[in-house]
């Protein structure tokens, strides 16, 4: 395990199974990398598309493209 997985690696026990938490530093050019335990538990590959979503109030979701469609029936049926 290098040292930035390492430093980014949720400790066990700390969020309900299933649920996870990492941090990203922006860079200059408003880019950030996504943590290799994150890329791995959700299969993220190299050209993959995601999608960045983003509720003034609520913060940043950045979903895969092909969850959209279910995600989004799941914001509309709430706002019902």
């Amino acid at each position: 395990m290098d040292e930035v997985e390492k430093n980014t690696r949720p400790k066990e026990g700390r969020f309900p199974q299933g649920k996870y938490a990492w941090t990203v530093t922006v860079g200059e050019r408003g880019q950030i990398v996504i943590p290799k335990q994150a890329r791995q538990t959700f299969d993220i590959k190299p050209g993959d598309t995601l999608i960045v979503l983003g509720d003034e109030s609520r913060g940043i979701a950045i979903p895969r493209k092909e969850q959209f469609g279910e995600l989004m029936a799941t914001v509309f049926d709430k706002a019902k």
